[in-house]
């Protein structure tokens, strides 16, 4: 099968196996449909694989299985969240049991991603409180390594939550686990990242270590 997506080159095709038994219209719809998601799928599943050369890989894998299945999805309802569930179920099964070693991932790569500016635009009500300042003044790369870090479990519901704004139901639906875990594990996930942040924050000088006091004279 020839590669569907080549990210380096700018190109975003999705490639269409003439063993699968779809119409000439679903192919089209297929193609039409799935191709303006493969950026979105290319972010999170470098966020997952933190591989830049997994990343493709399992993007591409996602596309196969997706484009097989197709017969299966119900138009009309939220394909991102279908392929997103594919994509995780791969990486879970798959590509983490044989994950090449992580690689340094180039702010190019990552040039899409704005913790803050994703925050923003989903509270009308955001207020440039002590902790938003904080979180606006960091580096983007810092909040990429702090989500890196998480454990899996908690990474993967940050990034489907806070990065690409699903909601409960749908990650319940993506992760194949209930509404609850989601939520458990979201919070946990948000509360490890605020800690690291805060710990970032600190090393930039840009929050004062209350625990380094200076000495009594």
């Amino acid at each position: 099968m020839q590669r569907c997506w080549r990210r380096r080159r700018g190109a975003s095709a999705v490639a269409e196996p003439t063993a699968v038994n779809l119409s000439s219209a679903d192919r089209d719809r297929f193609v039409e449909d799935a191709a303006p998601l493969l950026d979105p799928l290319y972010s999170a599943a470098l966020r997952m694989t933190r591989n830049p050369a997994d990343a493709e890989d399992l993007v591409q894998d996602t596309m196969l299985r997706a484009y097989r299945s197709f017969d299966r999805f119900e138009a009309g309802t939220n394909l991102k969240a279908w392929l997103f569930r594919i994509m995780t179920n791969a990486y879970i099964n798959i590509y983490r049991k044989r994950q090449r070693e992580p690689q340094q991932v180039s702010q190019e790569e990552v040039e899409d991603f704005d913790l803050y500016q994703e925050l923003k635009s989903h509270d009308p009500q955001w207020e440039a409180t002590p902790e938003n300042i904080v979180l606006d003044r960091l580096l983007d790369a810092d909040i990429v390594t702090a989500i890196e870090e998480l454990p899996e479990q908690f990474r993967l519901a940050v990034i489907l939550s806070d990065v690409e704004g699903f909601t409960y139901a749908e990650m319940a639906e993506i992760m194949d686990v209930p509404m609850g875990t989601v939520m458990s594990r979201l919070h946990r996930g948000r509360k490890a990242l605020q800690k690291r942040l805060l710990q970032l924050a600190r090393e930039r000088g840009i929050v004062k270590d209350r625990s380094k006091r200076q000495p009594t004279i």
